[in-house]
């Protein structure tokens, strides 16, 4: 029996790419071999797909709705 190893996982940065498109990424797929990154776009398109491959999916597009932290107050 195998037993995985699951490692913390470092948010993306800004210089993180897409692998499809070259936007900014903002999914992580762990695969056996490496990773792959998409933008939120891609992400979702190939979800179904890449879900039966991955080891794990980390996806960070709910940083696109939230509200920057020095956004002034009547912006939040």
């Amino acid at each position: 029996m195998t037993t995985a190893v699951l490692t913390p996982t470092e948010p993306l940065k800004a210089s993180d790419r897409c692998d499809r498109c070259g936007a900014a990424a903002y999914v992580r797929v762990v695969l056996g071999g490496g990773e792959l990154l998409f933008c939120a776009h891609h992400g979702k398109k190939y979800n179904d797909s890449l879900a039966k491959v991955a080891i794990e999916i980390h996806d960070f597009s709910d940083q696109l709705t939230e509200t920057p932290k020095v956004a002034a107050e009547e912006e939040r």
